[in-house]
């Protein structure tokens, strides 16, 4: 069974904190060989919105909200644990998100291979592709306001 959970950093236990960045740093970082400052200062922000699955197995995957100027929302650092991708848990999180943007405007940056998984919860590519600080491709998406 699969759950999915939500908090600002203030409301994130210890353990619950470290078991989210471990999960980051595990597909971005280690993983994906993406050497970058994954800490960056938005995670305790009070803007910022945590959501992530649990299962029996603990944490299996993860993203965060943060709010851009213009109260854009901005999602990011989406993952999923090596041991439950296919299983949907990417799916039940942009679903949560989209819960939680309530109709705001919002952004992201895919990876350019996972752009038409976006575009299933109304993304669209919002520019030209762009190798980020590590190389691999992104392209910015968009998904306008829902009034």
């Amino acid at each position: 069974m699969t759950s999915i959970r939500a908090a600002r950093f203030t409301e994130l236990d210890t353990l619950t904190l470290y078991t989210l960045l471990r999960l980051r740093v595990d597909v971005f970082v280690v993983e994906q060989k993406a050497a970058y400052p994954e800490l960056d200062g938005r995670d305790t922000e009070p803007s910022t919105v945590h959501i992530w699955t649990e299962g029996d197995a603990g944490v299996t995957g993860y993203l965060r909200i943060l709010s851009d100027a213009g109260d854009v929302a901005r999602i990011g650092r989406v993952c999923t644990a090596l041991t439950a991708r296919g299983s949907g848990v990417g799916g039940l999180l942009m679903e949560a998100a989209m819960e939680a943007v309530a109709g705001r405007e919002s952004v992201l940056d895919a990876q350019t291979y996972a752009k038409d998984f976006y575009a299933r919860f109304g993304y669209r590519v919002d520019g030209d592709e762009y190798l980020d600080e590590d190389g691999i491709p992104h392209v910015p998406m968009r998904r306008a306001a829902v009034h």
